[in-house]
């Protein structure tokens, strides 16, 4: 399978890409040269036929969506928002399959600590860039999955993993590769969205719909998971 990853030089694309190009043809791009990074397209997501011959033989694009080091709020929704739409509707008119945005859980921790939160609550996007960003970009793939130009999951993925107590939204990065890699050719509707994270005590966040449409199976322990609390808003 011929896979394009966005956003080449944040460190989650550098962990994806290796743990991908094991099964499959890997292309990396970025908006800017990125030092170590192998058949790397530099490509500013333009209106034009640039970023069509960028997509052009992809099956599926991993949209990492990450700002790059010392960018601007504004440069970095534009990057959301209208550089999201010109990548989907290139891959759209080229035949991609599916795109795969990687969102985050940050979206959800709003909500009052002691809530078992699932998929189907309504995101409360901060104001602070980057997850506000990243909440812009899931509108983007929801509209266009809708619209039928190509269908696509988005995965809230939780903080990388360091190491010491877990946290509740910790995510280890043999998960964050398992996940994508099931999310390439997972059997979905045109549009889902799932929580990925650890499973571990004290977790928010129910991973049913990640086992249920991914087969997500996390390498932490598993736990019984608490009883669901409150009533939150339909997505």
């Amino acid at each position: 399978m011929h896979i394009l990853v966005t956003s080449a030089g944040s460190s989650l694309a550098q962990c994806l890409i290796p743990g991908l190009a094991a099964e499959h043809d890997v292309r990396a791009t970025e908006r800017r040269p990125v030092a170590g990074v192998d058949a790397l397209a530099v490509s500013p997501l333009g209106h034009d036929l640039s970023t069509n011959l960028l997509v052009r033989g992809i099956d599926v694009v991993v949209h990492c969506a990450e700002p790059l080091p010392d960018e601007s709020s504004a440069s970095y929704l534009d990057y959301m928002t209208r550089c999201t739409y010109n990548l989907l509707l290139a891959a759209g008119q080229e035949g991609v399959k599916r795109v795969v945005f990687l969102s985050t859980l940050d979206l959800m921790t709003p909500y009052p600590s002691d809530f078992m939160v699932t998929e189907r609550w309504r995101p409360l996007p901060s104001t602070e860039p980057r997850v506000l960003g990243k909440h812009l970009g899931e509108m983007v793939c929801r509209e266009f999955a809708r619209d039928l130009k190509l269908p696509g999951l988005a995965l809230r993925l939780g903080r990388p993993a360091d190491g010491a107590q877990p946290a509740a939204t910790d995510l280890a990065p043999s998960d964050l590769v398992q996940a994508v890699r099931q999310a390439l050719t997972a059997q979905t509707p045109r549009w889902v969205v799932v929580h990925i994270q650890g499973e571990f005590p004290g977790a928010r966040f129910p991973l049913r719909d990640a086992k249920k449409w991914l087969g997500f199976a996390p390498n932490q322990p598993s736990i019984e998971a608490g009883s669901e609390a409150g009533k939150g808003s339909a997505a």
